[in-house]
């Protein structure tokens, strides 16, 4: 499986500031859009385009203009902390949301809710979901895609753990991942190691 491991020093910056445990959630909500801003402009990388021209006040410029059909699509809850970095990198996406609630106990995700654009399969799939644990929930969610019509799907998560992308690589080994760290692994909890505790408390400020 294609992981992509973004090595930007703004990039971990911000891996680092969202990992401390001091972080207040104002920071901690900056901090991710900083951080989810750079990852998707680098998962957006092969993202469709063409040839353009436009008349600037001395005279024409060409350039390239964005041509693909671009869908983000969150996993809730967490995954909506990263859509709104994304829709300043792309107005013209269209969005999509998946609903996954995972077991404390089993660790398994169940569906509670999925709504996606039409005609997935022309469209360039960004799915969005901040921690890629034990792969469950993100195997869930690309099946629900995969059924969907999706066929070019990219992952943007910001820490993963060798379990999740181990688990994603038998199921779907084309799948692109974009991450900036693959952590040490899960602890007996199923949480990620060092990894930065839960994403959604805290960019909500209900730990």
């Amino acid at each position: 499986m294609p992981v992509h491991l973004v090595d930007h020093p703004l990039v971990h910056e911000a891996l680092l500031e969202l990992r401390d445990k001091t972080t207040p959630a104002a920071a901690f909500r900056q901090a991710a859009a900083r951080i989810t801003t750079l990852l998707a402009a680098e998962a957006m990388r092969d993202v469709p385009s063409v040839t353009a021209t436009v008349e600037t006040p001395i005279g024409p410029a060409t350039g390239r203009r964005v041509s693909g059909d671009i869908v983000v699509v969150p996993v809730l809850r967490a995954g909506l902390g990263m859509l709104d970095a994304i829709l300043t990198l792309a107005p013209q996406a269209r969005v999509g949301h998946i609903g996954l609630q995972r077991d404390e106990v089993t660790a398994v995700a169940s569906q509670y809710y999925a709504k996606f654009p039409a005609k997935l399969e022309r469209s360039f799939v960004l799915m969005i979901d901040p921690m890629l644990a034990t792969g469950g929930s993100a195997i869930a969610a690309l099946e629900l895609l995969h059924d969907a019509g999706a066929r070019h799907v990219h992952v943007v998560c910001i820490v993963a753990a060798p379990e999740g992308v181990s688990a994603l690589e038998a199921r779907f080994p084309n799948i692109h991942i974009f991450t900036p760290v693959v952590d040490h692994g899960l602890n007996a909890h199923k949480f990620i190691v060092p990894g930065l505790g839960d994403f959604g408390d805290r960019l909500y400020g209900t730990t």
